[in-house]
């Protein structure tokens, strides 16, 4: 499994809250010199994340309600919309973990629903955090389940946030819970090559970091026979 192949497979965050215009800047470059698949922005970052990727074929991702998922259905729709006009082509967003532990189904898949049907209208991708470190594996099965009949693309682990990141047990749980037509997302905490190698071969497609340069300017390749 080489280097390029990982690439393609990095969603590059450039999430921090004091993350300037220059940081973005500094981060979409690297970001091309890697080739990796998209830039993940801040909201008010998606213009110009646009034009500084311009003519580099990478892809800009959004968060939506993020970090805690507690806005209402109405701002993730709101919010959604206006990510998409401003040239977002994929969404993660954060489902509401207070509703899910306060065992509010309904509300939950509603929640997500409205956010993928906002997006599928539209052409775009939607990815759901379920925020593994905040739930029990019971819960992490249920939001998984939940994200698919809500018509979730993916289901991500994390948003780095909220305490720990991705680990290969709930990746089996979020694996199990949902079939093969839900991608799998691992974020938070993949900091280096192996690290990026490991979750690949566990199943993900995608892979959330701010340390891209570290994983792929240092790594090295790993044979990938048998890694699927």
């Amino acid at each position: 499994m080489d280097k390029s192949f990982i690439a393609s497979m990095i969603d590059h965050a450039i999430l921090k809250p004091e993350a300037t215009d220059s940081d973005l800047q500094k981060e979409c470059e690297v970001a091309a010199k890697y080739k990796v698949a998209t830039v993940c922005v801040k909201p008010s970052h998606i213009k110009l994340a646009r034009k500084f990727l311009k003519d580099t074929g990478i892809a800009v991702s959004t968060v939506i309600g993020f970090p805690h998922g507690s806005t209402t259905t109405g701002c993730k729709v709101a919010e959604a919309i206006e990510a998409i006009e401003d040239g977002a082509a994929e969404l993660d967003m954060v489902i509401n973990v207070g509703k899910l532990l306060s065992n509010d189904i309904e509300y939950v898949r509603n929640d997500m629903k409205q956010v993928a049907d906002a997006a599928h209208s539209r052409g775009v991708i939607l990815k759901v955090i379920i925020e593994t470190s905040l739930l029990n594996d019971d819960m992490k099965a249920t939001a998984c389940i939940l994200a698919e009949e809500a018509g979730a693309d993916y289901v991500k682990t994390s948003t780095g946030f909220n305490g720990g990141g991705a680990n290969m047990k709930d990746i089996a749980i979020m694996r199990e819970s949902v079939s093969l037509k839900v991608k799998l997302k691992a974020s938070g905490g993949i900091k280096n090559f192996e690290q990026a190698v490991t979750f690949a071969r566990a199943g993900c497609s995608r892979l959330g970091t701010s340390s891209t340069e570290q994983i792929l300017g240092d790594g090295k390749s790993v044979n990938h026979e048998g890694a699927y």
